[in-house]
């Protein structure tokens, strides 16, 4: 295997966030004591007043996102399909906010992770694809080409080289405007926290060399 690109250092009040909140999830999930439940949601709620003043989100939402995350605190894991036609990349086009990114989104319960991206790919540009090799394992909170403020929850980002078996454009829906392909000095704007170019880079270089070693971090 071969190592990532260099990444962009996470901000330290990020950091202290997420670990702080990680500590506190964990005890709460584990501790019997009533005394100690009281301070390990003290914490959280620390890990959420730093969010909250640094990102300007509404605290309400940020204790929502804590309390959807029960359990020992881990990464989440989301999958991207690379698909190519004729040397172009499929991408899809959000509608949050009119920019690119390959097809994809967080792994369902039960799925094997090759299973989810296939879905992914079906379900917002219409085409069907079939899994046939791992181009990279990334840390999905890093090297963010814009600077903007990266995701509080802590991801990995596992992208599969997909060939396209059938299908055909699907429509604009809820959550994307559209699909299209480009070449690699075609790549439109992008969704960053969905898709960077580095992470566009390594789909190219196993488009030209389908034995290269998967990337990781």
């Amino acid at each position: 295997m071969t190592g990532g690109p260099a990444q962009a250092e996470v901000p330290n009040w990020l950091r202290w966030a997420r670990k702080i909140d990680a500590i506190a999830q964990a005890g709460l999930t584990y501790c019997e004591s009533d005394f100690d439940r009281e301070r390990y949601a003290q914490l959280r709620a620390l890990a959420g007043e730093i969010l909250a003043a640094q990102t300007g989100a509404d605290p309400v939402l940020v204790n929502g996102w804590f309390a959807a995350q029960p359990g020992y605190a881990t990464p989440k894991v989301d999958v991207r399909a690379a698909c190519f036609r004729d040397g172009k990349l499929l991408l899809a086009r959000e509608r949050s906010d009119g920019r690119w990114c390959l097809p994809g989104g967080w792994a369902d319960v039960g799925d094997a992770p090759s299973v989810s991206a296939e879905r992914e790919v079906a379900e917002e540009t219409g085409f069907l694809a079939r899994a046939k090799a791992l181009i990279g394992v990334f840390d999905a909170n890093r090297n963010h080409d814009d600077g903007r403020p990266l995701s509080y929850h802590h991801g990995y980002k596992l992208i599969f080289a997909c060939e396209l078996v059938g299908g055909a454009p699907a429509p604009a829906n809820h959550e994307i405007l559209g699909s299209g392909f480009f070449a690699r000095q075609e790549i439109p704007a992008l969704s960053e926290a969905r898709t960077n170019r580095a992470q566009i880079a390594a789909c190219f270089a196993h488009l030209d060399d389908p034995a290269r070693p998967a990337d990781f971090d």
